[in-house]
């Protein structure tokens, strides 16, 4: 008897739960609004940095939204978006013709627009020699032509090994496609897995350099280490955040093959086209107005969006950079 009423308490706890949980997922979906409910966001992996800190400073100012990120090659984001397993996707283009016709006869009207332009930085450790690489040294380097910083300019650093974060992400795409026209790398190119483990690489390594965005080394000037609430407030207000590059890597400057002056990647010189690696970065969405997924999209695309990617050190879409001399 007892094994019974046992059994039927589960049984009724159990139905408890679920209807519990039914109604927890009901309450959600009836308040998936601009400022509340669920949505998630497929992101290139080169963009970490940037997006986590738009959804931290989103669900700060609206506790009742969550967005969650999925940091992943820009190829596997763009097809998550085309198979609907998400609405929002972050990547360095924008969709094809094609890309967008598919999602417009599956009745999703995307929405793509730029929300910054990103420095590809070339970091190497600091005992490294070496300040200023063009264009044509890079591809060289690239391709394997050049293998030894000996032959960059006359040194002791020995064997050059280069690496990127993804094999798959937008940037080893930018570099192969921009510096070597679509050719293979040389075989002193390798894949960390994230760009984490490249800073973590040239930290170890005097002969590595290091393929980056330019938001993993950008720190505050003043050094200042802020909370999510202290974030927010700085990204709602008009003071300029002046930034530099993390001090346990060299960022090298970077020349055209023309020119005679070299600049880092720092906003002012994006922003001029001086430092000339640079790629737009797009979001897009796929859905309609009044949703959590159209929010966060209008929240990164509004002013305070764009004030947090301005804090990251990449150059956003729509604040002008001042320039800041550093010594």
């Amino acid at each position: 008897m007892r094994n019974i009423r046992s059994i039927l308490l589960i049984v009724v706890a159990s139905a408890s739960m679920m209807f519990v949980a039914c109604q927890k997922y009901a309450d959600q979906r009836k308040g998936n609004t601009s400022t509340s409910g669920l949505t998630t966001v497929m992101c290139d992996n080169s963009f970490e940095n940037i997006i986590q800190q738009e959804i931290d400073v989103y669900e700060y100012v609206y506790p009742d939204a969550s967005v969650i990120p999925y940091y992943i090659s820009e190829n596997a984001a763009i097809d998550s978006l085309l198979q609907q397993k998400t609405r929002l996707a972050v990547i360095s283009r924008p969709l094809t013709k094609e890309e967008e016709e598919y999602l417009r006869a599956r009745k999703r009207n995307p929405r793509t627009q730029r929300i910054a332009v990103d420095a590809i930085a070339l970091i190497v450790n600091p005992e490294n020699t070496i300040e200023i690489l063009s264009k044509q040294e890079i591809a060289d380097i690239l391709s394997g032509k050049v293998t030894d910083w000996n032959d960059i300019e006359p040194n002791k650093m020995g064997k050059i090994n280069v690496v990127f974060d993804d094999a798959g992400s937008s940037t080893v795409k930018y570099m192969k496609d921009s510096l070597l026209l679509g050719k293979e790398f040389g075989s002193n190119v390798y894949a960390q897995g994230s760009n984490k483990a490249v800073f973590d690489a040239v930290k170890g390594s005097k002969n590595t350099i290091g393929v980056i965005g330019v938001s993993w080394i950008s720190t505050d000037m003043k050094g200042v280490t802020r909370t999510i609430e202290e974030t927010a407030k700085t990204s709602a207000s008009s003071d300029t955040t002046t930034l530099d590059f993390d001090r346990d890597v060299k960022v090298l400057k970077v020349r055209r093959d023309d020119s005679i002056e070299a600049y880092k990647p720092y906003q002012y010189y994006i922003y001029t086209g001086d430092y000339p690696l640079y790629r737009s970065i797009y979001m897009v969405c796929a859905s309609v107005s009044g949703t959590t997924a159209h929010g966060f999209f209008s929240f990164v695309t509004g002013f305070q969006g764009q004030k947090l990617i301005q804090m990251t050190g990449v150059l956003p879409a729509t604040v002008q950079p001042r320039m800041v001399s550093v010594n």
